[in-house]
């Protein structure tokens, strides 16, 4: 899978998630993906916080021009015109976003979902919470980047609420790939998948700078209608 070219100016630092080790193993991740994602014949592909638009964009250079339709939602709308620059320069067609996770999209629609949380451990602010709000990124003239990578205090804030909503969007065939840090507790969020009726597994881990990341690959119980061919 080709990392697509990206360009931030130096304004762009103070609003968007800059790629990195995190970015590159996800990407690395659906390389070793990429001829299962194809058979899928996957009709949408969402990326959920997309900030620079790297991963979705590579996503779209898989498939040849309207075989799929690639969306990118994020709910700070600088990561959204970075993300449709990044596709421009890449020439390839995201529909980029600013919207909170998934409430926007109809039941059942998604075919390859892809999310890269913000997944570090942190207490609580003063109102309770450290998930992103478009409030906060508005008044704040786009920076408040901590919410790019604050997850709360077991930093799955944002996942497990994502998750919750799993059921809903996901497509039959549809399947998720999801970055976890260990101290996000991928085993427990694995079982707690499973017991909602889908299978999961990690199929790729890295440790990096003091970190060790994981990437788990979710979908539906498989049955004969929705088995990739």
């Amino acid at each position: 899978m080709e990392t697509p070219v990206y360009k931030f100016e130096p304004e762009d630092y103070d609003d968007v998630y800059e790629p990195a080790e995190d970015t590159f193993l996800l990407l690395d991740a659906l390389e070793d993906e990429q001829e299962a994602i194809k058979n899928r014949k996957p009709l949408l592909c969402v990326e959920i916080g997309p900030g620079s638009g790297v991963v979705i964009s590579a996503i779209g250079k898989c498939f040849p021009a309207g075989q799929t339709h690639c969306m990118a939602f994020d709910i700070n709308p600088a990561a959204c015109r970075m993300t449709h620059r990044t596709s421009q320069l890449n020439r390839v067609s995201v529909d980029a976003v600013n919207m909170d996770l998934l409430g926007g999209l109809q039941s059942h629609a998604v075919d390859l979902l892809v999310f890269n949380p913000p997944y570090v451990p942190t207490q609580p602010s003063d109102d309770g919470s450290l998930e992103e709000h478009a409030d906060e990124f508005r008044s704040a003239g786009g920076r408040a980047l901590i919410h790019s990578w604050a997850g709360g205090t077991d930093g799955r804030a944002v996942t497990d609420r994502m998750l919750s909503d799993l059921e809903r969007v996901l497509s039959p065939a549809g399947v998720l790939y999801l970055l976890l840090l260990k101290e996000n507790n991928p085993d427990e969020v694995l079982e707690n998948v499973r017991r909602s009726g889908f299978l999961g597994q990690i199929i790729k881990e890295r440790r990096i700078r003091g970190e060790h990341l994981f990437v788990l690959r979710i979908e539906r119980k498989r049955s004969e209608g929705n088995v990739p061919s």
